[in-house]
């Protein structure tokens, strides 16, 4: 992109595309009054700009007819994906989309808060004013929608209607089959061929997906959404989420798997996995396992972590009273524990107990501050008083927040957000400064919690989806301004993934970022990421294509390095040219050694060299051997990024000559390495030769070049099937290695 995307203010600014085949949007009056509306930093308008005009170009061209496509945008939980989406939005209705869908949550607290958001950013509704968009929600046929959608998509092709007057049809729907059936009732009474639609679907992650994959059959969601995009002949589906491995991890034939990808920037204030999870973490705090109730071991009282929680919160409430951060925002904390609603009763009646309890003993001993009730309660403050300083500075005096207490306590609204019928189905925010919210799956994903300081959440990882877990983090954000306040509080358990995580999530966006800069499509990546033991990543009712963990410490090879033979030919020049580059000498050993147990080896060579000249150049055909290979790859480019001057070992085996090994059944080698001698006496083993195993440098990484006759079994006088074939056998030490998944749908791309 050019540099005109700082001027803001202007009015249809052109902004020039540097990579071939995409169209050039340009910025028009809608997309600049909406970033002057939301009252972005002028800091943050140009990269929200910016990322908005990189993914809108890789959409369909409006002014030409192009088959549909697939777009995955990736931000970070509560990063501000819905200020991407709807400024997407506003740049679609500038460069001639006649269409916008806006697909939201399940739930109806995350639709009606992704719908209101549209609808206060898009200027929506106002009265008196002219704004470019028709909004109709939830529409159908019933509702008369297709008449009045014909309506307003005939004024494009109308050329006496000025351009400044042509609206753009924005729908907003719940990802709900029935809705989505409803408008696709409606689209058909529709003529669609020429209409450049964009749809949108918010937390794309979750529903959409076909989860009845494995059975051969399509989810009703799916199917709707299948056929939605068989009515518009002309759109992009961008899929908007903060967990992209279910759209990452299905087939790369289906028609919801992305053909590009674009990675949000979260702005200077965001707080994160990296910021909460990494180093000490001074603002997680573990539950006791025996404060959190089981069938087991029910729980009749408050456990002390919930009441500790409380009181951090509420002395931080007490601290913006102070300040009157009121005039700025407001705090909240959001007790998070299992799914079943009856969890969800019996914290709600514990947080209002106590609270009512604190509240009674203050208003009953004011004036009088030597009351032994108040001073016992105000004493019970004091552990959270000296947790709270240590992360914020110039917290007030303990005397000054006691006297606020009571009027925190007071003001502060206590709300049950589930689906029972007592429970809240919209909190109005603005009521209130301070505010406790409950709840379970209604706060998974999505859904805001407003000035969110304190989390308790005591639930357990369940059955480990990386996907899953990450959605529950309502507590990242934008919290710069308030962060010393923070606290976590979190099941051991989930603690530990939440922090396993952060290097996936990283290393996620890492390689999508790399991939998208060398303007490559999507099929392209290589599915292979960081992920630890104890996570999945997604749900596998969605993939149809088995993921693999290999091993990637300790020594790696290709068992079937011989096939094809156009493989192995080309093996051998870039073995032969990557030898021919270093300086060999011989290994020194033992005198009696033979001449196969003697070997060339060169020292302290450059890793990223060997890794970028040699090792991602590789031919590894087999499926397993590049599934193992691929992963071992992974924990290299990772290696270097932290250790750049990294330095590696070559050994040369045989000094090049050639050794014979056998295969079995399956066409596999039954053993590339030579073992030691002598073997007998036990007690001698090894002295001459340590065997091929022992062969590594004293650095991190190792390489040893075998050169082989490869034959139809171990026995010496069967045929020779293949000859002089390179195997390249590769030592991580397990100190630098990692868990890694692998999924093969054919892409050979394998750098970062």
């Amino acid at each position: 992109m050019s540099n005109g995307i700082g001027g803001v203010g202007q009015k249809h600014i052109e902004i020039l595309s540097d990579t071939a085949g995409r169209w050039r949007p340009v910025v028009g009056n809608e997309t600049t009054e909406l970033l002057e509306a939301v009252g972005l930093p002028q800091s943050s308008r140009g990269e929200v700009l910016r990322e908005a005009l990189e993914i809108l170009c890789r959409c369909v061209n409006p002014s030409i007819q192009e088959d549909p496509n697939t777009g995955l945008v990736v931000g970070y939980v509560q990063s501000g994906k819905t200020l991407s989406f709807t400024t997407v939005a506003a740049l679609a209705h500038d460069n001639g989309y006649r269409m916008v869908i806006v697909i939201t949550g399940m739930s109806k607290p995350l639709t009606d808060q992704s719908h209101d958001r549209l609808r206060r950013d898009l200027r929506l509704g106002l009265g008196g004013v002219f704004r470019p968009w028709q909004h109709f929600h939830n529409p159908g046929v019933q509702s008369g929608a297709p008449d009045r959608i014909n309506d307003v998509l005939s004024d494009w092709d109308d050329p006496t209607v000025p351009k400044e007057e042509r609206r753009t049809v924005l729908l907003t729907l719940m990802k709900n089959h029935r809705r989505l059936n409803n408008l696709i009732d409606a689209l058909q009474r529709l003529r669609l061929e020429g209409v450049p639609t964009l749809i949108i679907d918010d937390e794309a992650d979750q529903a959409g997906l076909n989860n009845l994959i494995r059975e051969g059959q399509e989810s009703t969601t799916y199917r709707r959404l299948r056929s939605l995009r068989q009515q518009l002949p002309r759109h992009t589906f961008l899929q908007y989420t903060a967990t992209p491995q279910g759209p990452l991890l299905i087939n790369i034939i289906d028609v919801l798997s992305p053909d590009f990808a674009a990675v949000l920037t979260p702005g200077a204030e965001y707080v994160g996995g990296q910021q909460f999870f990494t180093g000490n973490a001074p603002l997680v705090r573990v539950i006791p396992p025996l404060d959190i109730p089981t069938v087991a071991r029910p729980m009749h009282e408050p456990p002390d972590s919930l009441l500790e929680a409380m009181r951090i919160f509420f002395l931080g409430v007490a601290s913006g009273l102070v300040r009157r951060d009121y005039q700025h925002g407001r705090r909240s904390m959001m007790v998070h524990p299992s799914m079943r609603t009856i969890g969800h009763e019996q914290y709600f009646a514990w947080v209002q107990q106590v609270r009512g309890a604190w509240m009674q003993i203050l208003e009953a001993t004011v004036g009088r501050p030597d009351d032994p009730d108040r001073c016992d309660l105000l004493d019970s403050f004091r552990n959270a008083f000296t947790d709270l300083q240590r992360t914020v500075q110039d917290l007030e005096a303990f005397e000054v927040l006691s006297d606020r207490l009571l009027h925190a306590l007071r003001r502060t609204q206590l709300v049950l957000v589930n689906s029972l019928p007592q429970a809240v189905r919209e909190i109005v925010w603005g009521d209130s400064y301070s505010w406790i919210v409950v709840g379970g799956q209604a706060l998974d994903r999505g859904f805001t919690v407003e000035g969110l300081t304190v989390t308790y959440m005591p639930r357990g990882v369940g059955v480990g989806n990386a996907d899953t877990i990450q959605q529950r983090a309502r507590f990242f954000g934008y919290k710069g301004r308030y962060l010393g306040y923070c606290r976590v509080f979190l099941e051991p358990a989930l603690s530990e993934a939440f922090s396993r995580y952060v290097t996936h999530e990283e290393d996620v966006r890492m390689r999508l970022v790399y991939h998208s800069s060398r303007g490559l499509a999507l099929t392209e990546l290589r599915r292979a990421f960081f992920l630890d033991q104890s996570l999945r990543p997604t749900r596998a009712s969605i993939l149809d294509i088995d993921y693999v963990r290999p091993p990637t410490a300790g020594w790696t090879y290709p068992r079937v390095p011989h096939e094809p033979s156009g493989a192995v030919e080309e093996n051998k020049t870039l073995v032969r040219d990557f030898l021919g580059g270093l300086t060999l000498t011989p290994n020194v050993g033992d005198a009696q050694r033979t001449d196969i147990q003697r070997h060339f080896v060169a020292t302290g060579i450059s890793l990223r060299r060997v890794f970028e000249d040699f090792l991602t150049r590789l031919r590894v055909p087999s499926l397993t051997d590049n599934q193992v290979f691929t992963a071992a790859l992974i924990i290299l480019d990772a290696y270097l990024l932290h250790q750049p001057n990294a330095t590696c070992t070559v050994f040369q085996i045989s000094q090049g000559g050639l050794r014979d090994r056998g295969v079995n059944d399956d066409g596999e080698i039954i053993n590339l390495f030579q073992g030691e001698a002598p073997v007998n006496p036990v007690e001698r083993r090894g002295d001459v030769y340590p065997g091929d195993r022992a062969i590594r440098g004293t650095d991190g990484v190792t390489l040893q070049v075998h050169m082989l006759n490869i034959r139809e079994n171990a026995s010496r006088g069967s045929s020779v099937i293949a000859s002089n074939v390179p195997v390249v056998a590769l030592w991580i030490d397990p100190q630098i290695s990692d868990d890694v998944i692998v999924q093969d749908q054919g892409a050979r791309v394998v750098g970062r």
